[in-house]
């Protein structure tokens, strides 16, 4: 292994990409709003006190493969995303 040198600079910068975020927004601008429709109605009804830590439980069972026979995993990965949407940036009124 070769030495470290404290005076060279790293050549290359690094980016943390939120995948979850990035996922949301790749998203069609419609089924993104449907997304998190679906997200607030199911944190009203699971998680009525609206708490980041209940959304991200939920996101975080929904992304580990807890979910209905109903619901296919790329739309539970979706829902996940905009369950921490919702849990960063608050629940709008407006959806």
């Amino acid at each position: 292994m070769g030495r470290v040198h404290e005076n060279e600079t790293p050549s290359q910068v690094c980016e943390v990409v939120d995948f979850d975020a990035a996922m949301l927004d790749a998203c069609a601008a419609e089924i993104r709003a449907d997304l998190l429709r679906e997200a607030r109605l199911l944190a009203g009804v699971f998680a009525p006190d609206g708490g980041p830590a209940a959304l991200i439980r939920m996101a975080e069972q929904l992304s580990a493969g807890s979910r209905d026979a109903e619901m296919e995993r790329a739309h539970a990965r979706r829902l996940a995303a905009a369950l921490k949407r919702l849990a960063r940036d608050g629940i709008p009124a407006d959806i």
